[in-house]
């Protein structure tokens, strides 16, 4: 396992962008703002900061994502411990990916890059 990226909500999606690229200058990864979504690199590190505008994602909370080998295998041995997910597992344009919260509430994620 590794880190994949780390996500945060956006309230006010233009304001963050400006924040994140303008003010901290951090160089943009990718951009699907028409999708509520916008990465930023760290350094040369690959995991990004991915801001998440509410208005699209409602229920969007900071998150980390881990990428494991295979979403679907994990997400099996995870349910069978009992970990309660807050979906099925999803598609994503690098492959799959599917969220849960610890007992504390905080939100993590396992994806995989099996449509790369």
């Amino acid at each position: 396992m590794k880190t994949d990226n780390y996500f945060f909500p956006a309230t006010d999606f233009e304001a963050a962008k400006h924040f994140y690229g303008e003010l901290l200058g951090l160089a943009i990864k990718f951009d699907f703002s028409p999708m509520g979504m916008i990465a930023y690199k760290i350094g040369s590190d690959e995991p990004a900061i991915i801001l998440k505008d509410i208005t699209r994602y409602s229920d969007a909370k900071p998150a980390l994502w881990i990428e494991v080998e295979d979403v679907m295998e994990e997400y099996s041995r995870l349910k069978e411990k009992g970990i309660q997910f807050l979906s099925k597992p999803f598609r994503i344009k690098t492959g799959w990916a599917v969220e849960f919260d610890d007992p504390s509430g905080n939100r993590l994620g396992i994806t995989d890059y099996k449509a790369m």
